[in-house]
């Protein structure tokens, strides 16, 4: 057996003592790199890791302006804002987003039209932590029946917005335009950091042609957030800056009265004060409620309004392109006489036509039987055509195209109506451009009595009645007065504005005899005052002296020896019916212009609703008598 050996303390110390000292040296050694790195990190990289902290927790978010308001002249509020609740997700917040909008449309109603919006809006977000709007206009119980399930909807708010509302509806939308929802495309075209929390930009009209006006400028907040994106506190803010409050020149109750006296035609009229061009009414029948684009018209509303015959989403009064007919009579005779072509005694023997050859091809009076001996005044009150067709022979197109011009046919001479069009001023490089034809004298003929291939806009006929009223001075068209601004008198002022339109003043009409204006003039207030005139019916019980011309427009030809029979003639084959004035006769305060389409004769239809129109402004007369209205109509054509 043998013998245990015993243990040898002082080894084991001596092992024990090496071993302690090798572990503490060891994490004397990781301490010391520890603090080292806390040292490296906390010191030498403070700043570069408290950015890094800050960009984590601070975020910076644009605050959207307030959209500038719309007033009319006497500082009635015509496109307002108002508060809107929407049902919006975030995303970030949405772990199951087709369960989320399953659960949505069991408590409100949300369309397949809707959800497909949605999503599309949702692929367009412009940054993260940004909420998408699915459903607006909510109502006070679907708000409250969110709110009762907010527990089941994690990433759904409710929130609110402020968005554009036009309390007169129909009534405006062709001269105020609207504003719509803003799209990929539009934000190409501003300044994205501007619109960065903009839902809406301006459409059509002064909507969208002072859209840089009325938007404003973005503001921005500093917030800080949680881990998952929601906002704990606003730590510093640059307010927004709110876009102007515009005044225009339209009145109101102008505007109101016209379109009463069109209800229920497809027409257009324009009314300008001569003295500044400011656009007095511009309306154009039927219409549509500018309410429904704002935040998106459903398919069903909008295949409605285009499917339409009369053609609602169509602006007559800056795109109807008519043929003016007689009322451009007033230039052409003007033209006639002041390019020399023939003399301001210049008569003509009219038998009811005008040939070229003997036993050529007849052109038509609009009197079978003729009007006799007929001068230049007589050639204006009674619209005979045939002085014209004579005068137009003895011209040709040259003077006539250069005239015609000069008044703004052809042109957009108006500055702030985007949807504007020129219209057709023909002449012989136009013919020759457009069909590959030359310029024949019948056409010339055609010209002379504003038929043929000249095309003119509503607006452009009351713009070329206010340079006559100015006997030639220019006024250029435009809807903006000024910026509205506090008066401590009245409350209310326009305040000049400066805008930059780009556009260069048209020169004025300057005369070779500026005496002819007077023989212009005078025929065109024998129109309504003389007694041969086509319209006189329409100056019954006048309260101020005004000048006309009526006007008839062909829509479909007539052979050659058949008559006009209007009863015989599907309603949208008719004639269109033109009347234009300015009034009062000695200090012009308004230029009207109006066309009713298939309306038939210029003196029956059109002339009436001028003169309640010049009523309307001139004398307050704010009610359409019906019966007064039906007094004024009478057919003598034109």
């Amino acid at each position: 057996m043998s013998a245990t050996p015993f243990k040898n303390h002082s080894q084991e110390s001596r092992t024990f003592t090496v071993r302690a000292v090798i572990a503490f040296a060891f994490v004397f050694i990781a301490l010391l790199g520890l603090v080292s790195r806390f040292y490296y990190l906390q010191v030498m990289e403070h700043e570069r890791y408290i950015a890094l902290s800050d960009k984590n927790r601070i975020q910076l978010q644009p605050v959207a302006p307030t959209r500038g308001l719309i007033y009319d002249r006497n500082g009635v509020l015509l496109a307002d804002n108002q508060p809107s609740y929407s049902v919006t997700l975030l995303k970030e917040q949405v772990k199951d987003l087709e369960g989320t909008l399953e659960r949505l449309r069991e408590i409100i109603p949300i369309t397949d039209r809707q959800i497909q919006r949605f999503r599309k809006r949702l692929k367009q977000r412009r940054r993260p932590f940004e909420s998408v709007p699915l459903r607006f206009r909510l109502t006070e119980d679907e708000i409250a029946r969110i709110s009762v399930n907010y527990h089941r909807l994690p990433g759904v708010r409710i929130e609110a917005d402020l968005i554009r509302h036009y309390p007169y509806g129909k009534s405006l939308v062709h001269a105020l335009g609207y504003v719509g929802r803003i799209n990929e495309r539009e934000l190409q075209r501003v300044d994205a950091t501007n619109y960065a929390a903009t839902n809406y930009i301006g459409k059509l009209g002064i909507e969208k042609y002072y859209e840089s006006t009325l938007h404003g400028e973005v503001g921005f907040q500093k917030v800080e957030t949680n881990a998952r994106g929601r906002v704990m506190r606003v730590l510093e803010r640059t307010p927004p800056v709110p876009g102007q409050d515009l005044v225009l020149s339209l009145d109101l109750k102008l505007q109101q009265v016209t379109e009463k006296l069109l209800e229920g035609r497809r027409a257009a009229v324009v009314a300008i004060d001569p003295n500044d061009g400011g656009i007095l009414a511009l309306v154009s029948t039927p219409g549509y409620d500018p309410n429904m684009f704002v935040t998106g018209i459903s398919s069903k509303d909008y295949g409605a309004l285009r499917e339409s015959d009369d053609l609602p989403l169509f602006n007559r009064a800056l795109r109807g392109r008519y043929p003016p007919g007689s009322t451009v009579k007033p230039i052409t005779a003007l033209a006639a006489i002041d390019s020399g072509a023939v003399s301001p005694s210049f008569k003509v023997n009219d038998h009811g036509w005008y040939t070229l050859t003997k036993g050529g091809r007849k052109y038509r009076d609009w009197k079978k039987g003729g009007h006799g001996i007929v001068d230049i005044n007589l050639a204006l009150a009674q619209s005979c055509d045939v002085w014209f067709y004579s005068a137009g022979h003895k011209m040709g197109v040259d003077p006539m195209a250069d005239y015609l011009g000069r008044f703004g046919f052809g042109s957009i001479t108006s500055l702030d109506l985007p949807e504007a069009t020129r219209g057709i001023l023909p002449s012989r490089e136009w013919k020759r451009a457009a069909r590959n034809l030359p310029w024949y004298t019948g056409d010339s003929l055609n010209l002379s009595i504003g038929q043929g291939f000249l095309l003119a806009t509503p607006m452009q006929l009351a713009t070329a009645t206010a340079v006559i009223a100015n006997r030639g001075r220019w006024v250029q068209p435009r809807m903006l007065m000024g910026q509205y601004a506090e008066d401590e008198e009245n409350g209310f002022k326009a305040a000049p504005m400066a805008y930059d339109y780009g556009k260069q003043k048209p020169e004025d009409v300057s005369l070779n005899h500026p005496e002819y204006w007077d023989i212009i003039i005078k025929g065109m207030v024998d129109v309504v005052h003389g007694p041969r005139g086509t319209a006189r019916r329409s100056a019954q019980g006048v309260k101020y002296r005004f000048a006309g011309k009526t006007g008839t427009a062909q829509v479909v030809g007539i052979k050659q020896d058949e008559e006009y029979d209007a009863e015989k003639l599907a309603e949208r084959l008719r004639d269109h019916a033109l009347f234009v004035a300015f009034a009062p006769l000695d200090k012009p305060k308004i230029a009207v212009a109006v066309i009713v389409e298939n309306g038939g004769g210029g003196s029956t239809t059109a002339a009436p609703i001028a003169r309640k129109v010049m009523d309307a402004y001139l004398v307050g007369e704010d009610e359409v008598d019906e019966t007064n209205f039906e007094s004024l109509m009478g057919y003598d054509h034109d």
